[in-house]
């Protein structure tokens, strides 16, 4: 995907990343079909390859994923026409089919994998409260002192990924997500279009007011700012515009 020397310390070692996207589904709130949000697939995905690292994505579920619609550069609304990375990724076919065959969370191996990404979109709000893999693996990450990451709605994963102990993990940690101001935004659009009864919201719950509820020490740098913030090993970014800042602290954690 680049031409950039990732200038490797060890090229024999490669850091290894375990991108963890959502399986489809059907919103609750809406009737719509949802998914992941191609570019925090792709923003990370692009970012740990010129690191140097191995990358490979996996769902709670395995199988086919699918994009939200409006995170795809080709849906007709043109949202996100300008996403040239994501653009690539989906026209490449062998990183296309990587998203059409995603291995089950349950087969990542911990000693093979130096970090977990689990990336948003709509689906995860749906999904992840019965995903039990999934918070299984990214609190297995956590405990063994490797980075455990999440972005925007991925961020759900926090409401209910717990150590062996039972605390959750995200409990007196400093933590971003999906803000309050961004879901606002986000209500209103459909509001103003008719697609949704003025009062009603696109998601179930919100990640601001549940992670804070949860005892969180939940942080954002305003409406659609690319923001990301690492606590130990614990990494979050706030919105679908973080994934590349995401990364970045995961590779300033891990080094090359």
């Amino acid at each position: 995907m680049s031409l950039q020397d990732p200038n490797v310390v060890n090229a024999k070692a490669p850091k290894r990343i375990a991108i963890v996207i959502a399986n489809p589904a059907v919103s609750t709130t809406t009737g719509w079909p949802v998914g992941f949000w191609w570019s925090e697939l792709t923003h990370p995905y692009l970012a740990f390859l010129e690191a140097g690292y191995e990358v490979e994505i996996f769902s709670p579920d395995g199988g086919a994923c699918r994009g939200d619609a409006l995170s795809d550069p080709n849906d007709e609304s043109g949202y996100s026409s300008t996403d040239l990375i994501s653009q690539g990724f989906i026209h490449t076919p062998d990183l296309r089919a990587k998203v059409d065959a995603t291995k089950p969370v349950s087969a990542i191996a911990l000693e093979g994998f130096d970090a977990i990404v689990v990336a948003g979109g709509q689906a995860p709000m749906f999904t992840f409260a019965d995903a039990v893999d999934l918070h299984v693996k990214f609190a297995e990450f956590f405990e063994a002192g490797k980075i455990a990451a999440a972005l925007c709605h991925g961020v759900a994963v926090l409401a209910y990924a717990r150590t062996r102990a039972g605390e959750l993990i995200a409990r007196g940690r400093t933590v971003t997500g999906f803000a309050n101001v961004e879901e606002d935004v986000a209500d209103e659009a459909v509001w103003s279009y008719g697609q949704l009864p003025r009062g009603a919201h696109l998601m179930p719950w919100r990640i601001e007011d549940r992670l804070r509820s949860l005892g969180a020490n939940y942080v954002q740098a305003g409406l659609w700012r690319s923001f990301a913030v690492r606590d130990g090993n614990l990494i979050t970014g706030q919105q679908n515009f973080s994934g590349g800042e995401t990364a970045r602290l995961v590779i300033e954690a891990l080094g090359r």
